[in-house]
């Protein structure tokens, strides 16, 4: 077996949404594995974990940021290896009185954001005709969650979104994947975790009986970022503990 088949060691990897969360514990492990990590996020706290990583201020709706950080990225490298559409927000209201300004401003960070990211990130895969994008949806788009209509629509849409850059983008040698979180404990999911019927009721959905942990999306994510996933395109990795299999409603 090719021991180097699942190696990140030298990949320049772009994490959006890198400064705290699932993103900026991803971004701390594959840096310890040998991977060159580029955070990009609207802030950072400054600690003694991400002084091997480089962060970059950077709003993911603002297209003239974007293009600014990809080509400083690229000025330096000469490359971008992997892509990964993390930054997300999460704004539940009840969907009879949604606002609007909630719906706009999550799809414009949850799904456009996404989008244009990997517009500007393809223009340089291409050159090299290869690299990974793996964009980080949910059981959302899966399963409706009530009352956070625009949080389920953006997820439910940058999972077809992948499937159709992955049709479009897989002439010039660029993989794109969806890796999709079950709950996981995290600051986004604290309010749901410290709620103990709402943790106990989630806990029961899932086949092995407990929230997921950032570390349980590692593995997966070191498979779509090396090698080891060269002919995986198009697809959903689901790391929910089983709750997609069981196929239980989220309540």
């Amino acid at each position: 077996m090719n021991n180097d088949l699942f190696s990140v060691k030298d990949k320049i990897i772009v994490i959006t949404g890198g400064g705290q969360g699932i993103g900026e514990f991803l971004a701390l492990e594959l840096s310890k594995r040998g991977a060159n990590i580029f955070c990009v996020d609207k802030k950072f706290k400054k600690t003694k974990e991400r002084i091997a990583l480089h962060d970059i201020i950077c709003d993911v709706t603002n297209l003239h940021d974007i293009k600014k950080t990809c080509m400083e990225i690229f000025k330096t490298n000469q490359r971008i290896d992997v892509l990964i559409n993390n930054a997300g927000i999460t704004l539940p209201e009840n969907s009879d009185s949604y606002s609007l300004k909630s719906w706009q401003k999550t799809l414009e960070v949850n799904l456009t954001g996404a989008f244009l990211f990997s517009q500007k990130v393809l223009n340089l895969m291409k050159r090299n005709r290869s690299g990974s994008i793996i964009n980080i949806t949910s059981i959302n788009a899966e399963f409706g969650f009530p009352n956070n209509p625009a949080y389920v629509a953006s997820k439910g849409g940058l999972k077809m979104l992948s499937k159709s850059l992955a049709r479009d983008w897989g002439k010039y040698g660029i993989r794109v994947n969806n890796l999709g979180p079950g709950y996981i404990i995290t600051k986004m999911t604290e309010k749901s975790f410290q709620n103990k019927k709402t943790r106990d009721s989630r806990k029961s959905n899932t086949m092995l009986g407990r929230w997921g942990k950032p570390e349980d999306l590692l593995g997966p994510c070191i498979f779509l970022v090396s090698d080891a996933s060269s002919y995986v395109t198009g697809q959903d990795i689901y790391v929910d503990g089983g709750w997609s299999a069981n196929g239980l409603p989220i309540e």
